[in-house]
Formats: structure tokens, sequence, C-alpha cells
């Protein structure tokens, strides 16, 4: 076993690296919601078997085992005998260790002295790859041919030389190409950074010593994740959940989740949930395992990660269902949605199993705002942002306000950056009061948005979920409100056919949306609520009296 100093100094070593390449992405990409919202990731993978070593603790949680899962579709794909120093692949597709088209990835072999030692990985957010719809969530698609380019992993760059006909295909199916390219520079700068620093890595401390630190870190993740599933009771634990409709049927549909704990292993059984949806609400196979590990990690987030913390566990999840749909199969609205639903469900099967150390229900919709368009000022325009919602409210505390979804940690893009990119005006921006659930303690807050368009033309796109009913309460405690969103267009307020979802909706100069995010649930009785809680909530008109 190594030195414990060195194990400590290694890691944090490695761990600095992903966090410098984040942070590269950050301050160099075009894009606002990768630039100022943080829909990246990037991470070290293993040189053989692909597997996660670190990622950046500010990057997107959802990329952890999908990330991993993308490493090992280049492995799949092309020999690493014949990979070379420069190389760098590109790859999108939800069907070969991706979400949706909208998050591109770029992986690069890491050599030193003629020897692959480690791949280096990212993702970004990318507000267009082509489709049908500006911004790329894209309610209605039917398939997955409809939601933008899909590129399997291929080179696009050859031992350092760019593949100029595959960029040239790239960028004359997408629109704004320009901020396109800018985004895709950020991310090939933050892989050559992060080669630079793995050379100095090892070069201080050398390829035994840093291998053998890797084995003890994904060794000690999975005995944590052991022990910490040995304090749960062995048992079925069950959950369910409906989320509004697929965006192109209007009914319902089932999350159904059976957590069966036996000793220090979990078996995840997702097979009595619906079968794959005709809108894009599936979710391909990466993303559903990278979201039921999220859940455990907001129980557990003392656990490393790495890929030692994904050993203990096993997945039941039928080919066929909208948690392992077959191509081509719409998915562009898996992560914010569908996944951030199935890390809810975990969270309630927990809660079952670990009573009085699992929040109540959060937001768990990602309320996606897709918007292209011209304007004499601005051009054209592509772009995409996100609101927050409430979480659950805690054993011991209330829940968060305006939290970020629970499938990332990007922030929402602020107001003034996307005023300045697109032709918006907010006018609200606000706590959405009444919306957590009561309890001893008061779920978590959602938020009240509204905005319309300042000049020119543009379509709207509206992905979001949650408008049947709110998440849930724990222990006594009340569900949170619902999502409540409403359009206005040529002086006339309505509602979607969907509820929480609308596609390319055509708006001029005034028209707009008003939106109103979910509350979390409450946790206890709200008998037991005390009192001086209750007056602060009345002061701040959180609650009613």
């Amino acid at each position: 076993m190594a030195d414990p100093i060195l194990l400590a100094v290694i890691r944090g070593a490695l761990e600095q690296i992903t966090e410098e390449m984040d942070a590269v992405i950050a301050s160099s990409a075009i894009s606002p919601v990768i630039a100022d919202a943080w829909d990246r990731a990037s991470g070290i993978f293993h040189p053989t078997t692909g597997e996660v070593i670190v990622q950046g603790s500010t990057g997107m949680p959802i990329f952890v085992t999908v990330m991993q899962h993308t490493v090992q579709e280049v492995l799949k794909e092309h020999d690493p005998e014949t990979m070379k120093p420069g190389d760098v692949f590109i790859i999108n597709d939800p069907y070969r260790g991706g979400t949706h088209t909208m998050d591109v990835k770029f992986v690069q072999p890491y050599f030193r002295d003629g020897k692959l030692l480690a791949f280096l990985a990212n993702t970004g957010h990318w507000p267009d790859v082509g489709g049908m719809t500006p911004g790329g969530f894209t309610p209605c698609s039917t398939d997955v041919y409809q939601e933008g380019l899909r590129f399997p992993p291929v080179k696009v760059y050859d031992e350092g030389k760019l593949n100029a006909s595959l960029l040239q295909v790239m960028m004359s199916n997408m629109r704004v190409a320009d901020e396109r390219r800018g985004d895709m520079a950020a991310q090939i700068n933050s892989l050559e950074l992060g080669c630079r620093r793995l050379d100095l890595l090892f070069e201080q401390f050398g390829e035994d010593l840093i291998f053998e630190v890797i084995g003890e870190l994904k060794s000690r993740s999975e005995t944590m994740m052991r022990q910490h599933i040995q304090s749960i009771p062995d048992g079925t634990y069950h959950f369910q959940d409906w989320m509004d409709n697929d965006g192109v049927d209007p009914e319902p549909f089932l999350i159904d989740l059976k957590m069966i704990v036996e000793g220090d292993e979990i078996t995840f059984d997702l097979s009595g949930s619906s079968a794959e949806r005709r809108g894009p609400f599936n979710s391909p196979y990466g993303s559903t395992i990278s979201a039921l590990m999220i859940g455990v990690k907001h129980a557990f987030p003392d656990v490393p990660i790495n890929s030692g913390c994904f050993v203990p566990f096993k997945y039941i999840v039928p080919e066929g269902s909208m948690f392992n749909p077959r191509p081509p199969a719409p998915v562009s609205c898996t992560t914010t949605e569908t996944a951030q639903r199935l890390v809810c469900v975990t969270l309630g099967a927990l809660a079952q199993a670990m009573p009085g150390r699992v929040p109540a229900g959060a937001f768990g919709t990602g309320t996606n705002i897709g918007l292209g368009g011209e304007s004499a000022q601005y051009g054209r325009y592509a772009t995409i942002f996100y609101f927050g919602g409430g979480y659950g409210a805690y054993p011991d505390a209330d829940g968060l306000t305006n939290g970020s979804t629970l499938i990332s940690a990007s922030r929402n893009t602020s107001i003034e950056v996307l005023e300045h990119n697109v032709p918006l005006l907010f006018t609200r921006y606000a706590v959405r009061t009444h919306s957590g659930g009561k309890g001893k303690h008061r779920g978590g807050l959602g938020v009240e948005i509204d905005f319309h368009l300042r000049e020119g033309t543009a379509y709207l796109t509206l992905v979001g979920d949650r408008g049947r009913t709110g998440p849930h309460g724990l222990e006594g405690g009340e569900s949170g409100l619902p999502a409540e969103h409403t359009f206005v267009r040529n002086g006339e307020t309505f509602t979607s056919e969907h509820l929480t979802k609308i596609d390319r909706l055509y708006i001029k100069s005034g028209d707009g949306v008003r939106l109103r995010t979910p509350g979390g649930g409450g946790f206890g009785n709200p008998a037991e609520r005390l009192p001086d809680l209750i007056r602060d909530d009345v002061l701040n008109e959180y609650c009613p009296q």
C-alpha cells in the first residue's frame, strides 16, 4: 500500500488536474450554458479499462459513469495499438456511451515515452448540433435522427492534425457555427492542459507509484461503499413516481424502482417501469446507470468518485424499456428530466431503507428553455438556459431554495449574461412563495420567472415536467407545489397541451413566458414546526399563515 501522505498528495494532484481542465473550458467557451452555467465535466480514465480514475468536483455528476462508457466505446472502436500522441476523438452518440446529442465529448489518449498511460476526456453541452429544434432539446421528436448530428467515436485530430473535412461537415449542419468552433476549441485546450499537467505528475512521482495509488484509491472507494450498504437492513425497497407525458403522447408514464439490498451489494430493478416512449423522454443505458449512482452518492457523499464505488451494484434494466431504449428511440430530454427523476426515485427508495437520513422529494425538473431566432441587433442566435427549484426538506433542516438540478453542479445562467447574448428582457425573477411543502421542516421554494422577446422573431421551446404532481413529502410532510407554466403571445395567455412542454412556439417582440418551478417536499409533521420558523415564513411570505 502507498504511503498515506503520498496517497493524499497524488489523489489531490489528479483531482486538481481535472479542476483545471474544467476551469479552462468555463473560461474560454463561447456558449453561456458552458461558460456561465458550467454545463461541462472533465475526467481522467484508465488506459486499458477506460474506467474513471477521477472527475472534477464541479463537473456534472451525470457524466461520471457516462464518460466512463464513452471512453470504453472509443476503446471498442479503436485499437490502442493504433493510437498516437495528438489523437483526439469526438463522440456524442447517445447509444455509444452518451446522454443526448448536445453533450459533445472529446477523448484524448495520453502518452509518455511512447506508452499509453491514460485517457483524458471532457464534455460540453453545445446549444446546437443541428436537428429540428434550436437549442437541441426537442420535446416532440419521435426518433434520434431528429435530435441533431450523431458522431460515433471518430478522430477529429490525427496526430495533432485537424480533420478539416469532418469539421466542415459538422459546422455546416449547426446553427451559429462560429460559436460551436469556439466551444470545441475550449474543450481541446482543456485536454492539452491536462496532458501537460500529467507530464509534470508522472515526472515527479513515476508510473509505478501513480498506478499503485490509483489501484488503492479504487479499492478504498469500493470498501467505503460496501460499508455504507452493509448499514442498510437487507430487503426490497420499492418506490414509484409518474412523469407528466413524453411530449408526444399525453398520458403519464411510470418510473418503478425496486432496490434490493443483500449484504454489501445492491441490485436496482427497473423492470416495472414503462416501455420505451414515442417521445424523447427515454434514457440511454449509460445515463440510467449514472442517475442511479447519483442517487446513491447523494446519500453517501463521503465516498470518493472513481470506478471502485460502482462495483457493489447490479442492474436489471430490460432492453426496450424507457431506461434502456433501442435505437433509434428519441432521447434528447433524458438528462434534465428522465434521469433526474430517476435520481429522485432512487432517493425515495433510500428514504425507506434509511429513515431519518434522506431528504424529501426535490423539484426534479430542468425547466429548459431553447431559443433560436434572428434580430437586427443580435443577428442569428441559438441558445439554451434552465432554472432551479426547491429541494426536499431534510430531517433536521429546511430544503434549499432555487437549487440546481440533481444530476448537475451547474448554475443558472445569469440574467445579465442572457440579456447580453440574446434579445430577451426579464421582468421577474423571484422566489415562488408558498411552493415548499409544509412540515416540521419546510421544503425549499421554487422560483418565478417572467421574460419576453425584445426584438425580432424566434422559436421558443420548453422542456420540463412535474406539472401534475409535486415532489413527495416524508414522515408526515406535505408535497411541494407542481410546476405551472404559461405563455403569452399576441397579448393572450395560454397553457400548453403538454403542460410542461412546448416545441418551437413562434414568438415576436413582446411575446414571452411565465415559469413557476416546483417547490420541494416537507419533512415531518407540520404541527411540530417551531413558532419562530413559522413567524419567519409568514414575514417572508414563504408560506401562508
